[in-house]
């Protein structure tokens, strides 16, 4: 596994693999799986995931500045390279690329990548600008990557509405690979952020799961749930949780993010359902969702 925290690198190490192989006759196939470090075993995922559909797999480490607010937690946001380096060797990356802010953006950006109406709803609504700092920066791995394959995980399924989106607007060369979300063993979604919980909020936290797997009950049974009682179900369940603060609790269509209205029966809708939702305990605030297929099998995302 090789290390690169340049640009330049890294496209260098890309070219040369591509051309030795050109050479005799075979054309690899690239996968790309962008994070922002704290590797988890949902990140070991994608990258399993990437290693078993590509011939040279690139994770790349960056927390990007440029999609935190103000008073988010960028300064806090967890770092461990050598973990980092250690789980993406385990799990077979071929290239690490690492680079620091300066190098990403060695001057103030001036040019940002905007998707809209996706992101006016969500995480979009509460995080102003978020977006548009992903975008960015996802745009910018791509270029400088040139990837066939790029893999997200659905835990954050705006996010990948978003890029998806991106993608297809702007006609990336690209396929993007939704890879389902993965949880702890009592159903807490792994998440960087976690390690922010106290025992007591980490206790707490398992009533997003708990919500979230109710509805899938109910669903999987046949009931006829509709979008008002999913939703004001979920409130209640989550609001009986004295640490849980809600931020937001939203259905919406997936991947298009459009509002649906209260009396749809989530299992007859035409496209799939996202139900989101974002809560904080203490300062820290998580996100998990499910998705209702068309023929109304809700499933983990």
């Amino acid at each position: 596994m090789k290390v690169f925290r340049e640009i330049n690198e890294l496209r260098t190490y890309l070219k040369s693999e591509r051309l030795a192989s050109a050479r005799q006759g075979k054309f690899i196939q690239t996968g790309l799986v962008p994070t922002m470090g704290y590797l988890h075993e949902g990140h070991a995922s994608l990258l399993r995931k990437a290693r078993g559909e590509n011939d040279l797999v690139v994770l790349s480490i960056f927390v990007n500045p440029i999609q935190f607010g103000p008073n988010e937690d960028l300064d806090k946001y967890p770092r461990d390279e050598k973990n980092d380096l250690q789980l993406a060797e385990r799990e077979g990356a071929d290239a690490v690329f690492l680079p620091s802010v300066e190098e990403m953006y060695p001057v103030p950006t001036k040019t940002k990548v905007l998707v809209q109406q996706l992101t006016s709803r969500l995480c979009g609504a509460s995080r102003p600008g978020h977006f548009d700092g992903v975008t960015t920066v996802v745009s910018k791995l791509m270029h400088i990557v040139q990837p066939d394959n790029a893999y997200f995980g659905q835990k954050d399924a705006q996010q990948a509405a978003v890029i998806s989106q991106m993608v297809a607007d702007l006609n990336f060369d690209v396929r993007i690979v939704p890879c389902p979300i993965v949880r702890e063993k009592d159903g807490l979604a792994l998440s960087s952020r976690n390690v922010y919980l106290s025992p007591e909020d980490r206790n707490a936290a398992l009533v997003l799961s708990r919500s979230l797997l109710t509805l899938q009950s109910k669903v999987e049974a046949g009931e006829a749930v509709t979008v008002g009682q999913a939703s004001e179900d979920i409130i209640h369940t989550i609001s009986v949780e004295p640490r849980a603060l809600i931020d937001y609790v939203e259905i919406v269509t997936f991947p298009g993010l459009s509002a649906m209205e209260p009396g749809q029966v989530l299992a007859e809708a035409e496209e799939e359902v996202l139900i989101a939702v974002a809560v904080k305990f203490g300062n820290t605030r998580l996100i998990d969702n499910i998705i209702v297929t068309k023929k109304g099998e809700a499933i983990h995302v």
